[in-house]
């Protein structure tokens, strides 16, 4: 299987945390960046990130979550909830010898990496947004929101809900689901307007009825899916899916935590045509309340869902930036 040359030059290292072990993927020298992936990734989505950060003076590291890649995959649904994956973050900076870093999350890690600077503000410094934007833990219990999204139609997230019920869906072909799934979140292959939209299940159906399907997005290759079709063929989708399982833990375990602003120096970078942030609007528009620390905020034009890979150029610009105007 062949990669691209741009990732040669990292540094693979396994580190004990809670979850037992997590995989890493380390490049330069400096202040330590945490770079934490999204559903359905790995550390490989930080591909593009990981030499243009150690080129302008970071170390960045960029870890499998636990229940991807090589990092461990917990039989129990509840070893995977939040307060645990912050816990396996704290992990991997005192195991690389630091005290603090600066932690940036993309889809699910930006939210795994908004709670890590909330609940561990003496460890993460500095946190950066991409894709899906802080809201402050609050409101009803999430399944009971979930519940009501759709009508008929059921939203993706409560449709991920019960064990095994999208894993058959996915891992009977996970190259193609994978591609599928990629393809619908991209700018330029995703669906037109007024398609079904592929968050929402029919009733009976699946999630990949509503998948484009011919092409795959411009910033994808065809090495690069092979790349995240080999790690999701070897561990499953059960870790990965478990994340969603844990929602209503989340709420009642952050309860301490609801309404809580983070404080520290922040940046959001977001893609126009990406539904997380359309959908979270009002978050974003709350932000000098719940990030008073934000010191950049970004939307970009043409971009969807997967935006350090949709555009790597501009999201490594931005973030090199940012990182620089932070304090020594």
């Amino acid at each position: 299987m062949s990669q691209p040359a741009l990732v040669t030059d990292v540094t693979h290292r396994v580190i004990f945390s809670p979850a037992g072990r997590i995989h890493l993927v380390e490049q330069g020298s400096g202040p330590l960046v945490l770079l934490v992936h999204g559903f359905p990734e790995t550390w490989y989505s930080w591909r593009h990130q990981l030499p243009a950060l150690a080129a302008a003076g970071y170390r960045a590291v960029a870890v499998d979550v636990r229940g991807y890649g090589r990092s461990s995959k917990p039989g129990d649904v509840a070893a995977y909830r939040m307060l645990e994956l912050i816990e396996d973050n704290v992990a991997v900076v005192h195991a690389l010898g630091e005290r603090t870093a600066a932690i940036v999350g993309h889809d699910w890690g930006a939210t795994i990496a908004a709670n890590s600077a909330l609940v561990r503000p003496d460890v993460f410094r500095a946190v950066g947004l991409l894709s899906v934007p802080y809201a402050p833990r609050g409101g009803p219990r999430p399944s009971e929101v979930f519940a009501r999204m759709g009508g008929e139609e059921e939203f993706y997230v409560g449709y991920f809900q019960a064990p095994g019920r999208a894993e058959a869906e996915i891992e009977p072909d996970v190259r193609g689901w994978l591609a599928g799934f990629y393809a619908a979140l991209s700018a330029d292959t995703m669906p037109p307007a007024g398609a079904p939209d592929p968050h929402f299940v029919s009733p009976g159906g699946t999630l990949r009825d509503r998948f484009p399907a011919g092409r795959l997005p411009v910033w994808l290759s065809e090495d690069d899916l092979d790349v995240y079709a080999a790690e999701f063929e070897r561990t499953g989708l059960s870790g990965a899916l478990n994340r969603y399982r844990n929602m209503d833990r989340d709420w009642e375990d952050l309860a301490g935590f609801d309404g809580a602003p983070i404080t520290q120096p922040s940046l959001f970078v977001g893609g126009a045509l990406d539904a997380s942030t359309t959908w979270m609007a009002d978050a974003i528009e709350a932000y000098p309340a719940t990030l008073p620390g934000l010191i950049s905020s970004h939307i970009l034009d043409g971009c969807g869902h997967w935006i350090q890979q949709e555009r790597r150029d501009d999201v490594n610009e931005i973030l090199t930036g940012w990182l620089a105007s932070l304090p020594a």
